[in-house]
């Protein structure tokens, strides 16, 4: 630690900041999912019981050893002279926007009771110090302090936590189900095919099986389907508005097609010049385009709707979301008319800048709205 020491003691030294703020910082919020303490944790005594009631939570994050290093700081510093307060701050467990504004919310929170005129951030990783730009909007950085911890480096070591791992994925269902359960059903059906000498038809179906079992997992369909098995009242809502809008956006295809003319589709032209006639692919489109946009509009309503009853603060790109789909359908309109009717292409730029108008104007006002209520909830903390 005395490496560790003297880099702070040296970065400090070069700037004129003598009331000093050591912030370690949590972005993933694992201080409060998993030891249940409410940030921001200001003073040394509260920052070891943080640390200590995660380090018992779980031993293996390396969060509360930061926590540590940061208390360690904070007392070299105080030995040295300095006035310095240390905090721990997080984010949300999600990480993104949403936890860099609530640690920005908390350090301001923090420097309405300490004034600080210089941070020293203490972090376990690059993904905790992505979030110093936000600090340093209000409060300048004079050090950075990145905590390794010291594995061993033995054979031994590596094998144990090699042999962790296979046992995770030997006894634990949520890993097991995908590592062995997909293997175990191809390499079943590959013996069984075999034996009976459909090697051929069989590998058709053994490449089917490994791309769906990938498919549910890159899209978290099971984990989407294990939520519906306890439907809440928002998800009753969700499942209603996709699937009506499965069965829109489905039925639109052969809307579209009742719209193409008859006499187009029984000319001798081959198949390849009836897909691409401009013609034929502007009615279809016009025919499908309303039934599309409703099944998408379903879908998308159903979305903002049990995010709202939810109480979910996601309202904003819900109702962005509806508003573009509005904003297009004029401009999508106005492409079928250019296919069917040889229309000129300038006549896209009114509806094209009507939608884009729209879309600004909307966006503007959701987010000056959604800042009002940000500064309000602020105020009231």
């Amino acid at each position: 630690m005395s490496q560790h020491t003297d880099k702070v003691e040296k970065d400090v030294s070069k700037s004129s900041s003598n009331k000093l703020l050591v912030i370690c910082i949590d972005r993933d919020n694992d201080v409060g999912e998993k030891a249940g303490i409410l940030t921001p944790v200001v003073g040394r005594d509260a920052c070891i019981e943080a640390a200590q009631r995660l380090a018992l939570e779980d031993p293996e994050d390396a969060d509360s050893n930061s926590i540590f290093s940061a208390i360690k700081t904070y007392e070299d510093l105080i030995s040295k002279g300095y006035q310095v307060q240390v905090v721990t701050v997080a984010g949300v467990k999600e990480k993104g926007i949403q936890a860099d504004e609530k640690i920005l919310s908390e350090t301001r929170k923090v420097l309405e009771k300490f004034s600080a005129n210089g941070a020293v951030i203490v972090s376990d990783g690059e993904d905790d110090e992505s979030v110093i730009p936000v600090i340093q909007n209000v409060l300048p950085v004079v050090s950075v302090q990145r905590v390794v911890m010291k594995v061993s480096r033995s054979v031994e070591y590596s094998y144990a936590v090699f042999g962790k791992y296979l046992k995770m994925i030997a006894y634990d269902s949520k890993y097991s189900k995908f590592f062995l359960g997909v293997p175990g059903i191809l390499l079943l059906i590959g013996g069984v095919a075999t034996i009976f000498g459909y090697s051929a038809e069989i590998f058709a179906v053994l490449v089917s099986i490994l791309g769906g079992a990938f498919l549910i997992r890159a899209f978290d369909i099971d984990r989407a389907l294990s939520n519906w098995s306890k439907p809440t009242p928002m998800d009753f809502i969700r499942i209603f508005t996709m699937v009506t809008g499965i069965l829109l956006i489905l039925s639109s295809v052969p809307a579209g097609w009742s719209g193409v003319d008859v006499k187009l589709l029984e000319s001798d032209v081959e198949i390849f010049g009836k897909i691409t006639d401009k013609t034929i692919i502007g009615q279809f489109v016009a025919g499908a385009l309303p039934i599309l946009w409703i099944g998408l509009g379903a879908i998308f309503a159903g979305t903002l709707l049990s995010n709202w009853i939810g109480g979910i603060p996601r309202q904003i790109s819900d109702i962005l979301r509806i508003i573009v789909l509005i904003a297009l359908y004029p401009t999508v309109a106005q492409f079928t008319n250019i296919m069917i009717f040889d229309e000129s292409s300038f006549t896209l730029i009114p509806p094209l800048l009507g939608g884009l108008a729209a879309t600004l104007v909307s966006a503007t006002i959701l987010f000056k709205k959604y800042r009002k209520h940000k500064e309000q909830e602020m105020v009231s903390d």
